[in-house]
């Protein structure tokens, strides 16, 4: 049986990662984001903010990385996974920041395809900075319209989750992940 993977979207502190965190508390499987540990593994080896300093190369990281976790989440024991992010997430930054790339990721957004696509809209007053996240809340908003766009370039249908507390966030995408 096909492993259902969902993933869980949005521009920076929509709160995407405290969702990921509720779902796996309740027992799902869960594939957490990569960019940070790709950023710690660079600043380990000098290398302050990777995406500023060399971006094509944070991006090839990312998608690699992105890649072994949609091909990890077919190896899991679970019907349903649940990814913080997903491969159109690395596209969606480049076509943010501007940043050409080769073919490659185009084709690897066409090969690995995801089974839904939930998108947490920008929400100011859950937003916080830290530092790993340099993005502002008007960036992390317009990082967000070009999210949307990107996966539904891509074919999906993004489905919005609402404001909420994480349990209601986190029940609204359990309702929505259809059989």
């Amino acid at each position: 049986m096909k492993t259902k993977k969902i993933v869980i979207t949005g521009g920076p502190g929509t709160g995407k990662s405290s969702i990921i965190r509720n779902l796996e508390a309740q027992g799902h499987e869960c594939l957490h984001e990569i960019s940070r540990q790709v950023t710690l593994e660079a600043q380990k080896q000098g290398v302050d903010q990777l995406f500023l300093d060399k971006p094509l190369l944070f991006s090839e990281k990312l998608l690699q990385g992105r890649i072994v976790q949609h091909k990890e989440a077919d190896m899991l024991p679970a019907t349903t996974v649940f990814l913080d992010r997903g491969i159109p997430d690395v596209l969606a930054y480049m076509e943010y920041f501007r940043t050409s790339y080769p073919l490659e990721f185009i084709n690897a957004c066409n090969i690995h395809l995801y089974d839904k696509v939930f998108i947490l809209p920008p929400w100011p007053e859950i937003y916080i900075s830290d530092n790993e996240r340099y993005e502002s809340f008007n960036e992390s908003r317009r990082i967000s319209a070009y999210l949307m766009e990107t996966y539904q370039s891509y074919g999906y249908e993004p489905i919005e989750v609402p404001k909420a507390p994480i349990k209601e966030r986190t029940a609204f995408i359990l309702d929505n992940i259809g059989d």
